[in-house]
């Protein structure tokens, strides 16, 4: 049961225009936000700040949206927050990745499905997820052979964003909805994910 419970969108209208968007390229409009509206300016906040992370639909960036999407999750996984990896992974299929990408993630490191130049990239969103932080100096030695600045920083970004939703969403126990969790439940399941205390 979630530990502050989210406010009713209609109590949220300022917001109508973020949270349609939301719909219409997640689906739904996450739990996590609707509580993040108890203060207003902390909402405001976060929806510029995903957004200057990921960009507008249809908008391209750096790196491709899916990927962007696996590494949020890889480094979801290493800090243990449930509610972000079940996101992460329904986004990413949602973003046109393989459901065999997401199981795979748990076997990266040998997985056909993935190339060095992503292997580096969830590496290094393991060691940055992972408390205290295990980064050094030989991920970003190994970054540069694939990727640019631009991409290592929206790499960073992507990681960093959910350091803040990492710890929002497993220390508030936001309850899981309907739709990344049955994603979650299928293709993340066999890898040991369990809904936990984002179920109700």
């Amino acid at each position: 049961m979630a530990r502050v419970e989210p406010l009713p969108r209609e109590q949220l209208a300022e917001f109508e225009p973020q949270f349609q968007m939301l719909e219409q390229t997640m689906g739904f409009v996450p739990n996590s936000l609707l509580t993040m509206g108890r203060r207003p300016a902390v909402l405001r906040g976060f929806l510029q700040l995903a957004v200057g992370v990921y960009g507008l639909p249809g908008q391209e960036t750096p790196v491709p949206p899916e990927f962007m999407r696996l590494v949020a999750h890889m480094a979801s996984r290493a800090s243990g927050c449930r509610y972000c990896q079940a996101h992460t992974a329904s986004d990413a299929g949602r973003l046109g990745g393989s459901a065999a990408r997401v199981e795979a993630l748990w076997t990266f490191e040998t997985s056909p499905l993935f190339d060095e130049g992503e292997r580096a990239a969830l590496r290094l969103a393991a060691a940055a997820g992972a408390v205290p932080n295990a980064a050094t100096d030989e991920h970003f030695d190994e970054l540069r052979r694939y990727y640019s600045d631009e991409q290592i920083v929206q790499i960073m970004a992507v990681i960093a964003l959910f350091g803040f939703l990492n710890r929002w969403n497993d220390t508030l126990a936001t309850e899981l909805e309907t739709e990344p969790r049955h994603f979650a439940q299928d293709h993340l399941a066999q890898a040991g994910w369990e809904v936990g205390k984002h179920g109700s």
